[in-house]
């Protein structure tokens, strides 16, 4: 289902009610591309999905509780009856702090598993002396989850800011169709008044009636001209369609709905590209650098894992006994229960390996963020000078625009009093028309490249 526009423009822009079309400016436009549009709303799901493996990460170091109860009954003989309970609280260092109850009652039980009568308390400790001891599975996910949330963070303002370059290049090339619209419209009105003057001389007998044949061809001429800007404004007002959404709901432009034709003077203040000079481009804070960092930084806590996995496994645990718990002094160290446990492959041919495909991943991106470093800051710099051209580009076709126009004038002054003639008319009109197209072109490519600044330092407006 479709939702017309008209009561959204009304709301919005009240004080033109008067006009006979609605205006829809620049900055309201991307304000509800960067709130409704799907792609900015999926931009915000990669904060969310950062936080939830922080989170899961996190839940490494969670305290545990442990129950294992086994019974055995058979022919009126209790053969066992066994209850371990464990309470375990995991800490960053590879240390485990652990409180156990555990009570062995039966005929048939092992020696070495029979208890006091109302159960036996431990408190201990277990940990890894070598591997697992500075770096291990919980201690990295944990880091790389960090990592990963503000890798997000930088990866959705890469995401609004591509959406936003899309739907900025969909508004300009829109205002561009429009403007051409308006240019042949404007000469097609000119051609038609123009007609019905050399009608009425050329019925008057003051020119030939073979003129009217020439005039009549212009106006045809434009007509055809007119005809074909506006499909072209239909297509690109339905570009432009794309990227309206309010509520879940796209939204479709009504014919008289158009856009902003002085967008240009708040272009840089939306796009918050205003008072940005190339000397104060900073790489350090562009999302895509920030990006690749922290990639860099996880691949780095991995690689360490991995090198940390060459030594061998030598994990250690202690533990105090006591009947008495309630009793502090119970635990006394001549009470206990300790273990040692020591693992070493022969050849570390999978631990090497793996440390092998760590450094190999790592080497990739950081070659990856020096590559990207260079093509960023060689692109923002030409588009600064782009700019500049385009400058002095834009203030060349409007002096040419105004000297054609100065031309058409005065033939058309000769052409009154007999001193010219409509085919000299007609060539001046068509050079005017092609120079206000490519006025219109070329302050188009002005806009883009804007717009390509805005998407080169990766921008996320504040003010949208």
């Amino acid at each position: 289902m479709r939702v017309f526009l008209w009561t959204f423009f009304l709301t919005v822009l009240a004080s033109q009610a008067q006009q006979d079309s609605l205006v829809l400016g620049f900055k309201e436009y991307l304000g509800y591309v960067k709130k409704y549009h799907p792609i900015a709303k999926q931009a915000q799901l990669t904060i969310a999905t950062g936080q939830a493996n922080l989170m899961k990460a996190r839940g490494g170091f969670d305290p545990k509780v442990e129950v294992d109860y086994d019974r055995k009954e058979f022919k009126g003989t209790e053969y066992w009856n066994r209850l371990n309970t464990t309470f375990k609280i995991p800490t960053w260092f590879g240390i485990e702090l652990k409180g156990n109850y555990q009570q062995n009652e039966g005929t048939y039980i092992n020696p070495d598993e029979i208890l006091p009568e109302d159960g036996l308390y431990s408190a201990g400790v277990s940990m890894s002396l070598l591997d697992g001891l500075w770096a291990n599975e919980r201690m990295a996910t944990l880091r790389k989850a960090k990592f990963f949330r503000e890798q997000s963070k930088a990866d959705q303002d890469i995401m609004v800011n591509e959406v936003l370059y899309k739907a900025s290049i969909a508004y300009f090339d829109w205002m561009k169709a429009f403007r051409d619209a308006e240019v042949f419209k404007d000469f097609l009105d000119n051609a038609e008044t123009r007609f019905q003057g050399i009608r009425q001389s050329a019925l008057a007998g003051d020119i030939a009636m073979i003129d009217t044949v020439e005039a009549g061809i212009a106006v045809r001429n434009r007509e055809l001209g007119y005809e074909q800007a506006k499909v072209e404004l239909m297509k690109k007002s339905l570009e432009v369609s794309n990227f309206l959404w309010i509520e879940d709901v796209p939204v479709e432009l009504q014919p008289d709905v158009t856009p902003d034709l002085d967008t240009e003077n708040e272009i840089d203040v939306t796009l918050e590209i205003l008072g940005k000079p190339l000397d104060s481009f900073s790489l350090e804070s562009h999302p895509k650098l920030r990006s690749l960092e922290y990639k860099i930084d996880g691949l780095k806590v991995d690689k360490r894992l991995k090198a940390n996995k060459l030594l061998p496994k030598l994990d250690v645990e202690y533990n105090f006994l006591t009947e008495s718990p309630d009793r502090i002094n119970s635990f006394v160290t001549e009470n206990y229960k300790a273990g040692l446990s020591f693992q070493l492959p022969l050849f570390l041919r999978k631990e090497r390996g793996d440390l092998k495909l760590a450094k190999f991943k790592l080497m990739d991106a950081e070659f990856e963020r020096d590559n990207a470093q260079v093509e960023i800051q060689n692109k923002v710099i030409a588009i600064y000078r782009e700019l500049d051209s385009y400058i002095v580009q834009n203030q060349l076709i409007a002096d040419i625009v105004k000297d054609y126009t100065t031309m058409l004038d005065a033939e058309e002054r000769k052409f009154s009093f007999g001193e010219s003639s409509l085919f000299l008319i007609n060539s001046r009109e068509s050079k005017l028309i092609d120079a206000y197209l490519k006025r219109n072109e070329m302050q188009n490519k002005f806009f883009h490249t804007k717009a390509k600044l805005f998407k080169s330092l990766a921008i996320n407006p504040e003010n949208l």
